[in-house]
């Protein structure tokens, strides 16, 4: 039996343990989940994305509906769209919160990227949006 501790359990993820899954939701990345959706019973979700090298994203605009989202740059970069403000190229190091329902889109990014995102809650729908 698990222990929980206000509702979460105590969970550890390692990089040389953990596994790149193409099954998310964009097919032009990699994502290693950190355990954080099962310990936190689907309030939270936080995962380790990848660009797949030589695959580009559609620039799609979408919305997702979520409470929180944080991305956090790694290595790489990426460019975000997002409605109100434009183009923002993030690099590692970088970190961007996007609100619930910002309509945005991935422009492009590097071969090399790898971000880190955590959101809430970890199950959310995605919209398709027409540009703003």
């Amino acid at each position: 039996m698990t222990r929980l501790w206000k509702n979460q359990a105590f969970t550890i993820a390692h990089a040389d343990e953990g596994k790149f899954e193409g099954a998310g939701l964009r097919p032009f990345f990699e994502y290693r989940d950190l355990g954080i959706n099962a310990a936190t019973k689907g309030a939270y979700g936080a995962h380790v994305i990848r660009a797949v090298p030589g695959m580009e994203s559609p620039a799609a605009w979408h919305s997702h509906d979520l409470d929180f989202q944080m991305v956090y740059i790694i290595r790489g970069w990426v460019v975000f769209e997002y409605e109100g403000t434009g183009e923002h190229i993030l690099r590692a190091g970088s970190c961007v919160l996007q609100p619930p329902g910002i309509k945005h889109r991935e422009v492009r990014h590097s071969d090399d990227l790898e971000l880190l995102e955590v959101i809430s809650p970890a199950g959310f729908d995605t919209h398709d949006e027409a540009a703003p």
